[in-house]
C-alpha cells in the first residue's frame, strides 16, 4: 500500500506531461519556406499595376512652369491632406469617371494609373500647353484577420506591397496561424474572389496574388489542432492542479 501514492503521483505527471504534448505546435508547421533549399534560382514576379475601380481615390498632381496654372489644378499645400494626414484625393464614381476642375468627367475606370495621368494630360494640354500629370492611388488599405498579433485594417503607401509585408503589418502570424492556408479576399470586377495561398511555399513569389492591392483582405486560417490546443491549455491547468494537489496531499500523508 506505500506505493499507491508513488503510482497516484505517476498517473497524474504522465498526464500532464501527455496534454502538453499535444498542445505543442511541431517547429515546421511554423516555417515559412520549407523548401528553401530546393530553390535552384530566383523566382520572377512581373508586378502588375492595379487597374483603377470606382470608388478609389486617385491624388492628381499637376506639373507646370506656369505658377498659375499650378495653382489652378492642385490642391494647396494647406489643403492638401485631410485631417488624418492623407493625401486629398478625386473619388472615382460608380461609373470610373472622375470630375476634374474645368476639364469635366473624365473616364478612368479600368486604367492603370499611368494610363490615367496620360488621358489626363491630354486633356490639359487642350487648355494649357507644357504641363506634366501625376497620378497616384491614396488611402490603399490592406484588412488581416485571423491568427495574426493585431487585427485590423492597415494603410500603406508603398507601390508594391507582399502578401508577407501585409502580415507584417498586424505583427506577423501567431503560433497558431496555418502558413499554408491563408485566405485573400479580393474584388476582381463585380465579383469577390476567395483564393488560398500556401506561405510555406518559395513559389508563392511568382504567383499573381503575391502583391497586395488596395483593399484586400488577409484571412490567416488557424492549423487543425488550434481548436484542440486551445482546449488542452484549459486541460494542462486543470491537470497540472490536480497533480499539486496530489503531491501536497502525498506529503502530508507521508509525514
Amino acid at each position: 500500500m506505500e506505493n499507491k501514492p508513488k503510482l497516484i503521483l505517476l498517473r497524474a505527471s504522465v498526464l500532464v506531461l501527455m496534454a502538453l504534448a499535444v498542445s505543442c505546435v511541431p517547429t515546421k508547421k511554423l516555417s515559412y519556406f520549407t523548401d528553401i533549399n530546393e530553390l535552384e534560382e530566383p523566382v520572377a514576379n512581373p508586378k502588375l499595376q492595379k487597374i483603377i475601380q470606382p470608388f478609389d481615390r486617385l491624388y492628381i498632381r499637376v506639373l507646370s512652369t506656369d505658377p498659375q496654372t499650378s495653382q489652378i489644378f492642385n490642391f494647396s499645400e494647406d489643403s492638401r491632406y485631410d485631417l488624418s494626414g492623407s493625401l486629398v484625393g478625386y473619388l472615382v464614381t460608380d461609373k470610373g469617371a472622375i470630375n476634374f476642375p474645368f476639364v469635366g468627367d473624365i473616364v478612368v475606370g479600368g486604367m492603370t494609373t499611368s494610363q490615367a495621368a496620360a488621358k489626363i494630360q491630354k486633356a490639359l494640354n487642350e487648355l494649357v500647353p507644357n504641363t506634366s500629370t501625376i497620378v497616384k492611388l491614396v488611402d490603399n488599405k490592406v484588412s488581416v484577420l485571423g491568427e495574426v498579433q493585431n487585427q485590423g485594417s492597415f494603410t500603406f503607401s508603398q507601390e508594391k506591397l507582399s502578401i508577407y509585408e501585409a502580415l507584417a503589418l498586424g505583427g506577423g502570424m501567431t503560433r497558431y496561424g496555418n502558413r499554408k492556408n491563408v485566405i485573400l479576399i479580393r474584388q476582381e470586377g463585380d465579383k469577390i474572389m476567395h483564393h488560398k495561398l500556401n506561405l510555406s511555399d518559395s513559389k508563392i513569389a511568382s504567383s499573381d496574388y503575391y502583391y497586395i492591392m488596395p483593399n484586400d483582405v488577409v484571412v490567416v486560417e488557424p492549423l487543425k489542432s488550434v481548436s484542440t490546443s486551445y482546449a488542452n491549455n484549459t486541460i494542462s491547468l486543470l491537470l497540472s492542479s490536480v497533480a499539486t494537489l496530489v503531491t501536497v496531499l502525498i506529503f502530508f500523508r507521508t509525514y
